[in-house]
């Protein structure tokens, strides 16, 4: 992607471009505009840089307002990542993917 696009280095975009963060942080979206410039972080060791994608701010669209219906799934969603799929309980915090189950039944029996 970034054969096509120009490439700012971090903190050195030009005025009216911003990140899908940075628009959000002004209550905007990319409402469907394509990316139209990217950030570059140089990192140490020999790592690929990590990539920031720009967005133009006059053509960002105001965030969506949180309908009660939208509420109401997101705090199911949010809900359904707290249980755990083989006990089936509430853990109390979101189970991480890379366990896939609550830290209890994960490390059950390991420190015995």
């Amino acid at each position: 992607m970034s054969a096509t696009l120009p490439v700012y280095p971090w903190r050195l975009a030009p005025e009216g471009l911003a990140t899908r963060r940075q628009l959000r942080a002004m209550d905007l979206r990319p409402g469907g505009q394509p990316v139209v410039a990217e950030l570059q972080r140089p990192r140490r060791h020999g790592r690929p840089p990590l990539v920031g994608y720009l967005y133009r701010v006059d053509q960002a669209k105001p965030v969506r307002p949180m309908t009660p219906g939208r509420s109401r799934a997101l705090a199911a969603a949010l809900r359904a990542r707290r249980i755990c799929p083989q006990c089936q309980r509430d853990a109390g915090y979101c189970i991480p993917t890379s366990l896939g189950v609550c830290a209890s039944c994960a490390f059950e029996g390991t420190h015995a």
